[in-house]
């Protein structure tokens, strides 16, 4: 094994296709032990990053390294060395869950006499004593799920690869997956994983959020929070959609987004509230209730798309366009 300060590094990382874009110029880093969350709608870019992280696919330009290896000149050494599972988890529907177990031991390599009892803590790690026998495509996909990190992990990587790997559970199977990561990196493992949920991305010690194949920001959830720029205000009213039309032309209003029922309106202080409230009046909309919250990460990604894109419509040509 490589001696390496981070489980993960990362330089310019970019990746094209033909003329388009998929990962573009990416820096962040994974210390030892920590999870990092790649967090962006479909189509930002996780997966070609995570692929290009387990030595699948060559990136354009930059560079990066996991566990020490470079991804360029040792792809077949990193795959021995991470685990990896997506939303598509790659089991065998004609096993029963021990057959799969023990297909994957052997695949990744775990001695004979090992096996079995590395099986065994697989099955108490997971949750899965008592389906041990039950045919793979008669489990539920909670339990689908669980089986297929069991197999992920049969040969004890120090790095788990997760892409979308709790797209389609249900949120308390979900909950309940995420505290089976949290153990795995209490033991040390480092893991990466990538979601749209923003729920889970509150899980992660660090998020990467992405959008249209950038990384637009990198910290811990707490600080991507505290550092989003002015106050928040929950708006409660009768015409959410008109009340969101008003807000976004109003002086002092950063953003206005509709969430559900509700509007969250970012200004930049207090005393802009007066005349949200009075535009509001005048617009005929009735406020029911509003309370000023800590924004949720949902809010920070929202606001950074809305200033990026603001940013990408208010650049000047360049010459020749």
């Amino acid at each position: 094994m490589n001696d390496y300060q981070f489980a993960v590094q990362t330089n310019q990382l970019t990746r094209k296709f033909g003329d388009f874009t998929a990962v573009d110029s990416v820096d962040f880093y994974i210390p030892k032990g920590e999870i990092f969350g790649l967090l962006g709608p479909n189509g930002a870019g996780k997966t070609t990053t995570i692929r290009m992280l387990c030595g699948i696919i060559n990136p354009t330009s930059g560079s990066a390294s996991v566990l020490g290896y470079d991804i360029k000149k040792d792809s077949e050494a990193i795959k021995k060395q991470i685990g990896y599972m997506s939303q598509r988890f790659s089991l065998y529907d004609d096993m029963t869950a021990m057959e799969n177990l023990d297909f994957y031991a052997a695949i990744y390599g775990v001695p004979r006499s090992d096996r079995k009892r590395r099986i065994q803590d697989l099955i108490d790690m997971s949750g899965l004593r008592g389906y041990e026998q039950e045919l793979t495509s008669s489990l539920s996909g909670a339990w689908r799920q669980r089986l297929a990190l069991a197999c992920a992990i049969a040969h004890k990587p120090p790095m788990l690869f997760l892409d979308e790997a709790t797209a389609g559970v249900d949120p308390v199977s979900r909950r309940e997956f995420w505290d089976l990561i949290y153990e795995m990196a209490g033991q040390g493992i480092s893991i990466l994983a990538t979601t749209h949920y923003m729920d889970e991305a509150e899980y992660c010690n660090t998020i990467g959020m992405m959008y249209q194949s950038q990384l637009i920001a990198v910290a811990s959830p707490d600080t991507l929070k505290n550092d989003l720029p002015g106050v928040l205000v929950q708006v409660s009213c009768d015409n959410p959609l008109l009340g969101e039309q008003i807000a976004d032309d109003l002086p002092g209003v950063m953003d206005a987004a509709l969430h559900g029922v509700q509007l969250h309106i970012s200004i930049r202080d207090e005393k802009v509230f007066p005349s949200l409230k009075k535009a509001f009046t005048q617009a005929g909309i009735h406020i029911e209730n509003f309370e000023f919250i800590q924004p949720s990460l949902e809010d920070v990604f929202i606001t950074m798309v809305e200033e990026r894109l603001k940013l990408q419509n208010n650049t000047p040509p360049s010459q020749g366009e």
